[in-house]
């Protein structure tokens, strides 16, 4: 057997894999004389059909698969020999005439190459990091949608601002007769909240679908309209009232931060808040994270020129699918798929480079440290160890938990590189100003 390289450029190239009689021939007659020795034909017996009907009836078959064998183990093993960083996976080049009758073979395959490039961490302008804080006026509206929550409904003879009324929305012609609780400040607009104020248990008031609610969506929960009825729907309804409840808040006190906290672990509204504060910011962290990596993936891919095999990954994408795509369809699958290959190969250079790999031990600890936190808010704050390494183990022997952990610690080093080694700007906003810079 012979192989044999010729580079067309940088990211191109032919490999040629010639395969002589010798190379296979061996394992063909060892093949067909098991055959031979298990062969059920009529009129032989076991084990004594002629060799020369059993090549004939499984030779060209067992040719074909033995040297196709053959075949892929070389490449392989050649590719892994010569250190190729390929792209995709080789592609067979056709061959006219090819005929298996020969004793001498040559197989042609094309090769997209990995491009050599440096990666540059430089950006013109520092990444903007941000810094996600939670406002008074946040906490505040937390405290009270938790005084909510623990509240009580007080019964009422007649309806005032700020409460719920329990009763039926109904039109007839419409199908619509449902039951719900209606808090009245989620109607939209004070002239709908304000035909409720006085009414009584038995009174009917009668509203119009159209601008009932800001989202036309609550259409489906409030008078259980399907979802393309809801949108746009402008009739009038009427809602009977069965109950008028006033929702009183909870008071901050021990009783309620021993219920939100555990005992003791927060003993003042001051306290209350700055818990409010600590958990809003590991929320917002988490968000500020995320579009610190998306914001890094853009810049490095932005910041790092490369050429790519085009014309060969296009070749390649047409033939890799379930389903063959045509050319124009591999182009555009191309199109969309390039930058991310382009991140693929930055971010693993930068992986190898800076010794980045995730290692079991790493994996096994990280993901030890994700059961202690789920743990702690069950209120399993001190789990003994051989629980929590039995529990990781049964984790760790599912390779979709493996994929999805490891991907997890990843992003968390290359998160602590790209703070190490990238220049960044803190920035300080809340949360409504993050989300109308991210999404402006």
């Amino acid at each position: 057997m012979n192989i044999t390289r010729e580079n067309i450029d940088d990211l191109n190239a032919i490999v040629k894999v010639d395969i002589a009689k010798e190379d296979y021939s061996g394992k063909v007659e060892k093949i067909l004389k098991d055959y031979r020795k298990n062969a059920n034909i009529p009129g032989f017996r076991k084990g004594h059909v002629p060799m020369g009907m059993v090549k004939k009836q499984y030779g060209k078959a067992v040719l074909v698969d033995e040297v196709n064998k053959l075949l892929q183990d070389a490449l392989n093993k050649y590719l892994i020999e010569e250190k190729l960083d390929v792209l995709g996976n080789p592609l067979p080049k056709e061959q006219e005439n090819f005929d298996w009758d020969q004793e001498t073979y040559s197989f042609e395959f094309e090769l997209g190459l990995s491009p050599q490039f440096d990666v540059t961490l430089e950006t013109k302008e520092p990444i903007t990091h941000y810094k996600i804080v939670a406002y008074e006026e946040m906490i505040d509206n937390q405290i009270k949608h938790i005084q909510k929550q623990y509240g009580k409904l007080v019964s009422k003879d007649v309806v005032e601002e700020g409460d719920v009324v329990a009763g039926t929305f109904t039109n007839e012609e419409e199908g619509i007769d449902s039951q719900t609780s209606l808090p009245l400040d989620s109607l939209n607009g004070k002239e709908n909240q304000d035909k409720f104020i006085g009414a009584k248990v038995g009174d009917t008031i009668t509203l119009n679908t159209n601008g009932l609610f800001e989202d036309d969506h609550k259409l489906m929960d409030f008078l259980k309209v399907e979802h393309d009825k809801a949108h746009g729907l402008s009739v009038d309804v009427t809602f009977t009232i069965s109950e008028v409840n006033r929702q009183e808040l909870a008071d901050l006190d021990q009783e309620l931060f021993d219920k939100l906290f555990g005992k003791d672990e927060v003993k003042s509204v001051d306290e209350l808040k700055e818990k409010i504060k600590e958990d809003a910011a590991k929320q917002f962290r988490q968000q500020s994270d995320q579009q610190l990596l998306n914001d890094v993936t853009e810049a490095l891919i932005e910041n790092n020129k490369f050429d790519l095999p085009k014309e060969f990954l296009q070749k390649w994408i047409q033939t890799v699918g379930e389903k063959p795509l045509t050319e124009e369809e591999a182009k555009e699958e191309y199109e969309k798929s390039e930058q991310g290959l382009r991140f693929q190969l930055i971010e693993g250079k930068m992986i190898r480079e800076n010794n980045l790999e995730v290692k079991f031990e790493d994996l096994k600890s990280f993901t030890t440290d994700r059961i202690k936190e789920q743990m702690a808010q069950f209120g399993q704050t001190d789990p003994e160890q051989k629980e929590l390494d039995d529990i990781a183990a049964r984790v760790l022997s599912n390779q979709d938990e493996v994929k999805r952990l490891s991907e997890q610690l990843m992003n968390e080093k290359l998160l602590g590189f790209y703070k190490e080694n990238i220049k960044l700007e803190e920035k300080e906003v809340t949360y409504e100003e993050f989300v109308k810079e991210i999404y402006k």
